[in-house]
């Protein structure tokens, strides 16, 4: 008899409702540079709702979700990076492996371009992983994939983050919030914004500095500089889009750095490009970052402290629930599921 594992896919016409709870045949054991990963968590980023959801095209039948985190249970012929035990998570483009972004797209992205994370098990050559953080649990590590690399590069790799630093983070989604720890613990100011009084309050039990509610003050780029006794932050983790970005250039400082990782408010719109000529700011745009940023991404967490924000975790047969509270933009942090 074929062995078998669980999987999640989705079928046509995709949506929410049409993810379907399946058995596919079991990947075997690892051959020669591959290694076979138990998957324990998954975390949930906007992308993976998007694809869920139809917004994205994808394959009828693909198996959902890029960020994976578990244990290797078998390592193939010449792998000496990892061993049986080790804990072990994800990367969000499987080959970049360092150096400059080499792809623009998401056909190498699991979940989006291949089949996802949202299985028991995955057979797969050892550099689609790094390891964990010490003392991590597979659901925060899981939060790693996705959001925390992209903060970090925004922050470290593409913002190179200097302490005494200025931070704006606007809403309240996994990247904003890791970007908030992540600055503080480089040493950095960080001013957040939400539309909700009660986020605004866990930003400051993070350790946010100021809070500014965008609802009820919608010219917060001019609240940001009077903030900063007119001089603007050094950087903008700048998830909105055509949205928000004229605000955000608005509260950038002369020379300072935005960047920009998502479109929550459209694909296209007016950007005041005068103002942000006479700032001389850089408007850099990235989808998430290298293996070697992630080690890097890791390494740090190793002595930084920093917890990821995990606001609710749901069961791998609950996924379309967890889309749901995703939709519905209740949550502080991460989603993730377990399996």
């Amino acid at each position: 008899m074929t062995k078998t594992i669980k999987a999640l896919r989705l079928q046509q016409p995709f949506g929410l409702d049409n993810i379907r709870v399946t058995e596919i045949a079991d990947p075997g054991m690892p051959a020669a540079g591959e290694v076979r990963v138990r998957i324990k968590a998954s975390s949930l980023n906007f992308h993976d709702y998007a694809v869920a959801a139809g917004y994205i095209p994808t394959e009828d039948g693909r198996i959902p979700l890029a960020d994976g985190a578990g244990v290797v249970e078998a390592v193939g012929e010449g792998v000496d990076e990892f061993k049986v035990g080790d804990a072990v998570v994800s990367t969000f483009f499987p080959h970049w492996l360092s150096g400059p972004a080499p792809i623009a797209d998401f056909r190498t992205t699991p979940g989006d371009g291949v089949d996802g994370y949202a299985r028991e098990v995955v057979v797969c050559p050892a550099h689609f992983f790094t390891r964990q953080p010490q003392g991590y649990t597979h659901e925060q590590s899981a939060t790693l994939t996705t959001a925390g690399l992209t903060a970090w590069r925004a922050l470290v790799v593409d913002g190179n983050i200097q302490p005494g630093h200025s931070v704006l983070v606007l809403g309240s989604g996994g990247v904003s919030v890791f970007a908030c720890q992540l600055a503080k613990s480089l040493g950095a100011t960080v001013i957040a914004t939400s539309s909700s009084d009660a986020k605004l309050a866990q930003y400051k039990a993070l350790g946010a500095d100021h809070c500014i509610n965008y609802k009820s003050d919608p010219e917060w780029g001019t609240t940001v500089n009077k903030l900063t006794d007119g001089r603007g932050v050094d950087h903008v983790i700048e998830v909105g889009g055509p949205g928000t970005l004229p605000q955000s250039i608005n509260a950038v400082a002369i020379g300072g750095h935005i960047a920009l990782i998502g479109v929550l408010t459209g694909n296209e719109g007016m950007i005041p490009t005068t103002r942000l000529m006479a700032k001389q700011a850089r408007l850099q745009g990235l989808i998430v970052g290298s293996r070697d940023d992630q080690k890097a991404l890791v390494r740090a967490l190793n002595v930084n402290g920093i917890t990821p924000v995990v606001d609710k975790t749901f069961t791998l047969d609950q996924l379309a629930d967890a889309f749901r509270y995703e939709e519905a933009g209740k949550h502080f942090g991460k989603i993730c599921v377990t399996l």
